[in-house]
């Protein structure tokens, strides 16, 4: 029998590790000197701390965290279109930023509907939803 508190923290650690993969592209190929790069520094950063307590409160659940990305559909494909408009067209790449941050968002708020979640499940969910939309509302003033 699984644990819904699992399942909920996994399913959205892929689309957290999805994020946080995408924004260390971006410093990758972002302009040492360029003003956003800091940003989705810490974004990254930001993204680690959270990917690092789901997957510690899964293996206190007893259940196994999942490591990799959801990098399949259009995720990955936001993703993969910022990195590449990045360098070439910094609006089209912050918009590509709100797609995957509303994604993100709305990952994590599927899944605080669920019943049966414990109140530290309930608690990480609420903020990886408050993280995606502090980043969505950092894309929506640039652009």
């Amino acid at each position: 029998m699984s644990n819904p508190n699992v399942d909920a923290l996994n399913d959205v650690t892929k689309t957290l590790i999805d994020s946080q993969k995408g924004y260390q592209k971006v410093t990758e190929v972002a302009d040492e000197n360029h003003a956003l790069r800091a940003k989705f520094q810490t974004l990254a950063a930001e993204r680690g701390e959270l990917i690092t307590a789901f997957q510690t409160r899964v293996r206190e659940y007893g259940g196994e965290p999942v490591t990799d990305g959801g990098a399949a559909g259009s995720v990955h494909r936001a993703w993969t279109d910022f990195t590449s408009l990045f360098s070439s067209d910094e609006k089209a790449a912050l918009e590509a930023v709100d797609d995957g941050e509303e994604y993100l968002a709305e990952r994590a708020e599927s899944k605080l509907k669920e019943k049966d979640l414990d109140t530290s499940t309930v608690e990480l969910l609420q903020r990886a939803h408050a993280s995606a939309k502090h980043g969505e509302k950092f894309a929506d003033v640039r652009t």
